[in-house]
């Protein structure tokens, strides 16, 4: 079942007006719950405060966040569940020019969980490799805003195809991520990872990773990507899956779960 709270109300209203609905002006996480806790939350605040102060939004408050969040919590008693926070500018202002005084939006929900992600993180994912092309923009790079546009275009592109999801380049054919997570690659004991400083978005699980592991962000093209050993897809929500086919290219799944119980990592 789904919840609600917007601005700490249940029965909260977006207005019309609001700059998340005309502009995309605004960001969220996603996270994922288990028996009512958020896994790597710490990380998701962070995530918040970074996207708030990039964009020139005042300082978050937390304590009324959690409120909601208790709010949102108390009672459920699913195994998991998708916790979304998302915050927009709010009301106000001319045109695009933002309010001086802009008083943000609030929005609090809990998602049934895709069960769908317990499977692939056993057998693996299929890739294709999108037509669409992800723009440059440094200003914007590594942030998880509202625009998501070409992440529509994606997903589109995706219902079209046999694989289970897209890998998705740049406008200069450099590799960034698939429709919906980002990329970690294995190749002679090292771990790599697209970097992402005009493209892209840094994931929460992705940084998780980084806490833990070694991983060296670099440039990396297709036919770079088709010389690793193992290649993996990530988010927040199904955790490290491994990818075995990309185009005409297989990686072997043994190789990569082998490599998930050497480094400790387990399937979501």
């Amino acid at each position: 079942m789904t919840k609600t709270i917007i601005n700490g109300d249940p029965a909260g209203v977006i207005d019309i007006s609001d700059r998340g609905l005309n502009y995309g002006d605004g960001f969220f996480t996603t996270a994922k719950v288990c028996a009512r806790q958020i896994e790597l939350w710490p990380l998701h605040q962070q995530r918040l405060a970074s996207c708030a102060k990039r964009l020139g939004f005042g300082e978050l408050d937390f304590c009324a966040l959690d409120k909601d969040i208790n709010q949102l919590l108390e009672g459920d008693t699913t195994q998991h569940s998708v916790l979304k926070v998302m915050y927009t500018r709010g009301n106000g202002g001319r045109g695009y020019t933002p309010p001086s005084d802009a008083q943000p939006t609030r929005v609090v929900r809990l998602l049934p969980y895709p069960e769908s992600y317990h499977e692939i993180g056993k057998v693996g994912v299929t890739l294709s490799v999108a037509k669409t092309r992800l723009a440059q923009q440094p200003l914007l790079a590594g942030l998880k805003t509202l625009n998501r546009l070409e992440q529509v275009f994606i997903k589109q592109e995706a219902a079209q195809q046999s694989s289970d999801d897209l890998l998705v380049l740049d406008t200069t054919d450099n590799v960034i991520e698939t429709s919906s997570a980002n990329l970690v690659m294995y190749h002679q004991g090292q771990w790599f990872t697209p970097e992402l400083t005009q493209a892209g978005i840094q994931g929460v699980y992705l940084s998780h990773l980084q806490h833990r592991l070694a991983i060296t962000s670099c440039k990396l093209s297709l036919a770079q990507l088709f010389t690793m050993e193992a290649v993996f897809c990530c988010n927040s929500l199904m955790g490290l899956v491994p990818v075995t086919r990309i185009a005409h290219h297989s990686y072997n799944l043994d190789i990569s779960q082998s490599l998930m119980a050497k480094y400790g990592i387990s399937v979501c």
